[in-house]
């Protein structure tokens, strides 16, 4: 429930003084770890809009290095500037909660993401925030336990919703109940609101505006009764008559006076909350069933199951008919329509399945969602094109799959994994499953191999979703140390391919040298944007001559100081902005391991003491290596070197003499040498160094972030270590020794508006999205494989291959991808085929049968990541006709208009032959 404070302002009230950002941030993480430690069923959260947290955390957390960048929506800021970040004012959630509410009580906004609008804190957390701040309202929620098999605690962000609607004088009153409370909670609540006794009331479910069922099973929940979000609850007043007669009177007049109604095509829906109006509370229209054989189990999707098992025809223009939206379940509604239209299993659940449920697979919903599925197909299958409400089918989901729970909007790819995976354990005709070892193919041919694992995989799964959606594909591993061999064979229910970008993005990266061999450089490179940091360095070491024996070292330079390396090769480029600042430290591979970065600070004239005065960095840092071959480690002499060879390419030429010659006057000038740094120094010259003062003012950072510093002395002794920073501190005498103009004004990674106007993307094929998924690349990372012959984890290469296609071929367009500092949504346009896809070269076994696929289904994918809607095209193989279903609406559409860039799951089937097999394909040509 929600406890709406006293105002969506409290006066920030004295109290104790407040702690240092240092303190707050500790004792608030201190109770966020104890809270997660001791989380339960009923635990109580509070909801404070991200607005107001953001400003805390950056409050707390300056200087600390923990904020690393904000969203793409604010600005960065400055970790090591001067400027400080102000303590923020009181509590403010007033972005977050609905200026009006129904029902007089206090209540979130709806569509609402958590981490973009608000964030979840402990009752303990808010509590001390509020202590400290004051501020609201407060918004609490608790904790519930979702799901049977696989139980999942989450916070209940946005309660149930119900209007009730009071039969008497058809008046409506807004409640908000949780999915957890029970029937009697719901009486009680009512009864309270409208002042009358509970032995008078009658409350029925009204879903649709019809009742569907009388609500007295007082122990079950909202949510076993499939209660959805704003949908109409019906309250009837008994005068002068007992409960239990009016009950029966009731229930019996009105289950014979239903009429079934379609709903209004659904609104859109956006991602990341439930819908305001679940597409349906207005705009009905009265159509009277007229031959259908559910009767009004059309639009109530009751669980009468007299007809489940009973073999049942396609009934006059079955398949034709809605889903309607439940909230945000548009994404549900695509995945099912694709699923109910695929022949093999229209076929299988049109026919008695008795026999292939499966009710004691531990990894199986003990059959309930083959059957809920097998009699949502069968409704939708049914004459008629009346639109289903799927509410039972989504309680089972809810039930099984609690991820899918509540009104957020989801994945259609995810729900299709899902459902595939739960149909196939619910079918299962293995009932005791053995246990097998497996074993490596130590050289054995592939199609010894590949067989042996084929035939263990069946014997421990065996179903129809086997039979006609499970290929197979060969897995190649390569050690990079010993080249160890490993070969697999796996099944796969889909592939899930990516998409090749035919978009370049223009890349501007200064090279330096480490060793002042040559003047700070930019380049400017060109590639693919789907690309990684990998690939940037190769094409940088193209651009720069890179030898073979040299090594590029990336790095993001952020006021003045080097922000982070790019040092895993696998982050996509998308993490690198248009407007931030990339350099590459060009260095040998036989440098030493001990890296030097060195910062540049400029010191002010009036300052006496170097030890005093402002300083303000500068420029661009240099960084160089440190090899570890002294004896009695690092020294002060040893870092002014290692400075002064990074800086010789900046050395100014220096006027020594001028001649007179003939009338004309000429001047020798002494040109900048690297010679100091590129040979080695003999012993007496290293005497000579060791002997004198420093040259130049260096201090050694003693953080990791540099906030302290102490002055370096030549017998300063420092301990190897991975990274050593030191701030240079140029004075007048620098100055005039080095031009530092090389080291300023480090460009744009893009310079917005320097490229002339956009070219339009090119389509992709869908053949150019497999070849990329097959194509052979390392493992990241986070992936590494262990070797058994090395004994260690390493980042091998992977090659996959396809071995054997199923009858059903689903692809997945890997639309969506997402990084540490960006979600995005490619809305490239893939062409794909629809008749006649042949992936016979694809193919690695030796069958030589063709895999010619035909496409049936698609679901698509409008909008972006922050708000979208689904929808779905299939084709009614009978009529050879393809229809478009967007939720409850279903109208034709042409087979021309179905490929679009809005295509995000591909369904095919195989059909048998060429032209003269006359099967599916023979009357088409291929698109």
């Amino acid at each position: 429930m929600t406890i709406p404070d006293s105002g969506f302002m409290m006066e920030n009230e004295t109290s104790c003084l407040p702690h240092t950002p240092e303190e707050e941030k500790r004792i608030i993480d201190e109770l966020t770890r104890q809270s997660e430690a001791n989380v339960k069923e009923g635990t109580l959260f509070f909801v404070i809009s991200n607005r107001w947290y953001s400003s805390w955390r950056r409050y707390v957390e300056q200087g600390t290095g923990e904020d690393d960048k904000c969203d793409s929506e604010s600005q960065p800021m400055d970790l090591h500037s001067s400027k400080i970040v102000n303590r923020p004012g009181p509590i403010d959630n007033s972005d977050i909660v609905e200026k009006e509410c129904e029902g007089g009580d206090l209540q979130l906004r709806r569509m609402l993401m958590e981490e973009q609008d608000y964030v979840l804190v402990s009752q303990k957390v808010w509590e001390m925030l509020l202590n400290w701040y004051k501020g609201g309202p407060s918004l609490a929620r608790k904790m519930i336990s979702q799901g049977e098999v696989n139980k999942n605690l989450m916070v209940e962000v946005y309660p149930l919703c119900l209007k009730i609607i009071d039969s008497r004088d058809k008046s409506q009153t807004i409640i908000w109940l949780s999915k957890k409370a029970s029937v009697q909670e719901l009486h009680e609540k009512v009864c309270t609101i409208r002042g009358i006794e509970q032995n008078k009331a009658c409350i029925w479910d009204y879903f649709n505006r019809e009742k569907q069922s009388l609500l007295n099973a007082l122990n079950q929940t909202l949510e076993q009764l499939n209660l959805q979000m704003d949908q109409e609850v019906l309250l009837e007043v008994q005068a002068d008559v007992n409960y239990s007669s009016a009950v029966s009177m009731d229930s019996t007049g009105n289950e014979l006076a239903l009429v079934t109604v379609e709903p209004s095509r659904s609104s859109m829906t956006i991602a990341g909350g439930p819908t305001l109006s679940n597409g349906h509370s207005v705009g009905y229209n009265n159509n009277v069933l007229q031959g259908s054989t559910f009767g009004s189990s059309a639009s109530t999707d009751t669980d009468d199951r007299s007809y489940l098992y009973n073999p049942m025809k396609k009934g006059d223009k079955g398949g034709l008919a809605g889903l309607q939206n439940l909230g945000n379940t548009c994404f549900m509604n695509s995945s099912l329509q694709c699923l109910v239209h695929t022949p093999p299993l229209v076929d299988f659940f049109l026919q008695d399945y008795s026999d292939e449920i499966n009710t004691d697979n531990p990894l199986g919903m003990h059959g309930e969602l083959a059957l809920a599925f097998g009699e949502l197909l069968r409704k939708l299958w049914s004459s008629g094109r009346t639109t289903i409400a799927p509410r039972a089918f989504k309680g089972k989901l809810a039930r099984f799959a609690p991820q899918f729970s509540g009104y957020n909007q989801h994945d259609s790819q995810e729900l299709l994994a899902f459902l595939l995976d739960g149909l196939h354990e619910d079918l299962n005709r293995v009932k005791n499953k053995p246990y097998i070892e497996t074993k490596d193919s130590d050289g054995r041919p592939d199609e010894e191999v590949a067989d042996e694992c084929w035939k263990n995989h069946k014997a421990r799964n065996d179903s129809l979703i086997v039979d006609v959606c499970q290929g197979q594909y060969k897995s190649t591993l390569v050690c990079p140390v010993c080249e160890k061999v490993s070969i697999t064979f796996d099944p796969f229910m889909y592939l899930s391919v990516p998409l090749p970008s035919t978009a370049t993005r223009s890349m501007t990266v200064t090279v330096l040298y480490g060793d002042g061999r040559g003047l700070p450089m930019p380049y400017t490179v060109n590639l693919f944007k789907d690309r990684s940091v990998r690939d940037l360095i190769e094409a940088l070491g193209t651009a720069c001559c890179l030898k073979s024996d040299e090594n590029l070292l990336l790095a993001e330079i952020y006021e003045h100081r080097i922000f982070r390396y790019l040092e895993n090769p696998s982050e996509h480029l998308s993490s690198i902005k248009p407007d931030e600042r990339i350099v590459a430290y060009r260095y040998s591979k036989r440098a030493g391991t001990t890296r030097l970065e060195i910062m540049h600070r400029w010191q002010e004239k009036c300052t006496l003491d170097p030890l005093k005065g402002q300083r303000k960095l500068f420029g661009t840092p240099l960084v160089t290596y440190i090899g570890e071959d002294q004896l009695n480690g690092i020294n002060g002499v040893d870092i002014e070197r290692a400075v002064s060879t990074s800086l010789s390419p900046l050395r100014r030429a220096v006027k020594l003499h001028s001649t007179t010659e003939n009338g004309s006057t000429s001047e020798a000038v002494d040109e900048p040498s690297n010679s100091y740094n590129l040979r080695s120094m003999d012993n007496g010259e290293q005497e000579e160094a060791s002997s004198r003062e420093l040259s130049f003012h260096l201090f050694l950072a003693l953080d990791e972030r540099g906030n302290t510093c102490k002055p370096l002395e030549k017998f300063s002794s420092i301990k190897f270590g991975k990274n050593i920073k030191v701030f240079l501190d140029w004075t007048e005498k620098e100055d005039e020794s080095y031009d530092a103009c090389y080291l300023k004004d480090l460009p744009e990674v893009h310079k917005s508006g320097n490229t002339a106007k956009k070219t339009r993307q090119e389509a992709i094929s869908l053949f150019s999205c497999l070849e990329a998924f097959l194509k052979e690349e390392p493992l990241g990372p986070s992936d590494m494989w262990y070797c058994p012959r090395c004994k260690e984890h390493r980042q091998a290469t992977k090659k996959l291959d396809l071995w054997m296609l199923p009858e059903i071929l689903v692809f997945h367009l890997k639309r969506f991808s997402y990084s540490r500092y960006s979600k995005n949504k490619l809305d490239s346009f893939v062409t794909f085929p629809i008749h006649d896809l042949d992936l016979s070269k694809y193919v690695m076994s030796r069958e030589g049968k063709p895999y010619l696929y035909e496409l049936y289904a698609v679901s698509n994918h409008y909008g972006g990541l922050g708000g979208g809607h689904y929808t779905a095209y299939a084709k009614l193989i009978d009529e050879d006709r393809w229809y478009h279903f967007d939720d409850s609406h279903v109208s034709p559409v042409s087979e021309s208009d179905i490929k679009t860039s809005a295509a995000y799951v591909l369904f095919y089937r195989r059909v048998k032959g060429g032209p003269n097999t006359g099967d599916a394909s023979e009357t088409h040509m291929a698109s």
